[in-house]
């Protein structure tokens, strides 16, 4: 993770967009649902391809959806080949040093352990993570090994392997697995992390940011945030007073 930030600060002084450019390009993972997914027709999909959509109409501009594999997402958006994150990136310090972000556009949320069973050993044990993630910063600096892997798919098939005890990550993202399984379980205490997610952009992107924050603003006054979070997570979700 140093390596891809430190490589990613090298990037940032020589890269830049001003608005001028007619088209913002949203760059996503689009394999973290319920956050964002690839569908059917092969189109991003989900909380933040909706939300995103609604801000750059608010922003009044003209947007359009870029996958990224997560490994290289803050490399490539230094780099220019798209111009925002929006891909449950949490907001923390490590990042800013490299990136800005908007406000959160949601709250900050649990980090959860998923196991075949209870009374695995969390502390000391194996943990599988996605790389790149707070939960893989969290679980580096305990007792346990740390297995990382590119996407939460192949977290969840290490755990059913028997290649980890347990996997970490952020709880709306193991839930829908765990409640539609016949097999994984929640065990141990959920863990907060992070300062909430918001739209990551490039530094000197001063403008772009003041546009998003504005349409987020909005949305958290006129309450469409809430119900758009509501409508993805479901009503017992982490909301905005």
């Amino acid at each position: 993770m140093k390596k891809l930030l430190l490589a990613a600060t090298a990037l940032a002084l020589t890269a830049g967009m001003g608005l001028a450019q007619t088209t913002v390009r949203m760059g996503t993972e689009g394999a973290y649902p319920p956050y964002n997914f690839i569908n059917e027709a092969g189109e991003v999909a989900g909380f933040e391809r909706e939300l995103g959509d609604e801000l750059c109409k608010r922003a009044e501009l003209s947007c359009t959806w870029v996958k990224n594999d997560w490994d290289s997402i803050i490399p490539n958006l230094v780099s220019s080949n798209y111009d925002t994150i929006m891909a449950a990136m949490s907001i923390n310090e490590e990042r800013k040093a490299v990136i800005a972000f908007t406000q959160d556009y949601l709250p900050p949320a649990p980090s959860s352990y998923v196991a075949l069973q209870e009374g695995v050993d969390l502390e000391g044990g194996v943990i599988a993570v996605q790389t790149g993630t707070v939960q893989a910063s969290h679980i580096a600096e305990t007792g346990a090994t740390m297995l990382e892997f590119p996407n939460i798919d192949q977290v969840l098939a290490a755990i059913r392997n028997g290649e980890a005890d347990a996997g970490f990550g952020d709880h709306e993202v193991m839930r829908p697995f765990v409640e539609d399984s016949n097999d994984l379980v929640f065990v141990g205490e959920q863990v907060k992390l992070d300062e909430g997610i918001g739209v990551g952009l490039r530094q000197s992107d001063t403008e772009l940011r003041e546009k998003l924050d504005a349409a987020i603003t909005a949305m958290k006054e006129d309450g469409s945030l809430n119900t758009l979070i509501k409508k993805h997570f479901g009503d017992d979700a982490q909301t905005y007073e």
